[in-house]
């Protein structure tokens, strides 16, 4: 089933006889898989509502992640919770929507600073077991009374409606980025090291240990963002409150493949271990 509106979605659930599969681009297969009749919202497509000035913006459920994001970015704004793109790592095709997005909560390592993607949406539009269109929450934040369903479809994948739009909110893109490098730590300094470092005051928003980096050896990665006088100034004091952890060098945000935002979206995405075969696991807890 692959319907074009809300209204076909609606009458696709109520009319099913049996369990649906419920698809957005197809790149997040994890979890139980469902045995059903495959209904997908890919057909659900386009922005209905963008307001740069109101960091606003409202997207139909089988939305392109990447349309989203280029008409952000063109406006110089960003999804804050940087969502995980999973096809590296499950070896999926397709195409990220905005919807399978919201339903798997995905988010990425500006989660530590920012939130998740439940933490940006603002409101949700579904459709219920029973064929019902159902709307919660609106278009700024503390709009919800009663029970808050938005956030309860965050991560829900699918269970407990279908969604056809939602509405999140968008933040300015950082004007810089660094990330302070050190080399050659195992993974119990490591640790330590991105726990120092996320409970300092140089407001961190992203750590990550790689055993293996490029020249074969650890390196531990730790970015910072924002102005750039204020990264200039927090990079280095960071540093130097790093200094038991050895040397560190520092890297800047270019342009080119080896920049820190591919750095950064090769750490998002996992790819270290895409067509490995080996088991992932994923814990969300706060450092000590």
């Amino acid at each position: 089933m692959n319907p074009s509106d809300e209204r076909e979605l609606a009458e696709a659930v109520s009319g099913a006889a049996g369990p649906l599969a419920v698809r957005g681009g197809g790149t997040r297969r994890v979890g139980h898989p469902v045995d059903g009749d495959d209904l997908t919202v890919a057909g659900l497509t386009g922005i209905t509502l963008y307001e740069p000035g109101a960091l606003t913006l409202v997207a139909r459920a089988g939305t392109p992640l990447a349309q989203i994001e280029a008409a952000l970015a063109a406006e110089g704004q960003m999804l804050a919770f940087e969502p995980m793109d999973h096809r590296k790592l499950l070896g999926t095709s397709g195409e990220p929507t905005i919807g399978g997005t919201v339903a798997a909560n995905a988010s990425g390592p500006r989660r530590v600073r920012a939130g998740a993607c439940r933490d940006f949406l603002l409101g949700v539009r579904f459709v219920d077991g029973c064929g019902r269109i159902i709307k919660n929450g609106g278009r700024v934040m503390k709009n919800v009374t009663g029970y808050d369903l938005v956030r309860l479809m965050a991560g829900s994948r699918g269970t407990l409606g279908v969604l056809s739009e939602v509405c999140l909110k968008v933040l300015p893109r950082p004007e810089s980025t660094a990330v302070l490098l050190l080399a050659g730590l195992d993974v119990e300094v490591a640790v330590r090291a991105m726990s120092a470092a996320l409970n300092s005051p140089y407001e961190v928003s992203g750590a990550a240990h790689v055993p293996v980096g490029l020249d074969g050896d650890p390196v531990t990665m730790i970015r910072l963002e924002g102005f750039e006088a204020s990264v200039a100034y927090r990079v280095e004091r960071l540093k130097a409150h790093l200094a038991e952890f050895g040397p560190a060098g520092i890297e800047r945000r270019t342009d080119g493949p080896e920049s820190a935002t591919a750095g950064w979206a090769w750490i998002r995405d996992v790819e270290a271990h895409g067509g490995t075969g080996e088991d992932v696991w994923r814990f969300s807890i706060p450092p000590r």
